[in-house]
């Protein structure tokens, strides 16, 4: 039996201080009350791009310009399969709300290790330490 496969555009978020934008999963769910990198599911006809944008917007009421690919993460848990689409993004405006999740915070890189995220999420900490 094959697991659910979901594909997922995941923003990391820099403000003009260099702080990296993260969310709190709500208390329901798979991963319940994990801190993440926001994003969601890539509609069927939309770009990793599009997505991300649209689900900034819809989750966390912000409005960003997603730049470049930092990577695709292929990750398996128990119950499903993602693939990760992260892509840095730039702050453009909003105030950011706590729409789909139950806390928002801005995090300087070298103290993402204090928050608790999902497996799939630590190479993109990995990553974001070495940039």
């Amino acid at each position: 039996m094959s697991l659910p496969h979901k594909q997922i555009g995941v923003a990391v978020i820099r403000n003009a201080a260099g702080e990296i934008l993260i969310d709190r999963r709500l208390d329901r769910g798979d991963m319940a009350g994990l801190w993440e990198f926001p994003g969601g599911k890539i509609e069927a006809d939309e770009t990793v791009e599009a997505c991300i944008a649209r689900e900034i917007k819809e989750e966390i009421a912000l409005d960003v310009k997603v730049g470049d690919r930092l990577i695709l993460i292929e990750h398996e848990y128990p119950k499903f399969k993602v693939s990760l689409h992260v892509h840095w993004c730039d702050y453009l405006g909003g105030e950011p709300k706590a729409i789909e999740c139950q806390e928002i915070k801005w995090v300087k890189p070298q103290n993402l290790g204090a928050y608790e995220f999902p497996e799939a999420n630590q190479a993109i900490i990995d990553l974001i330490h070495k940039s």
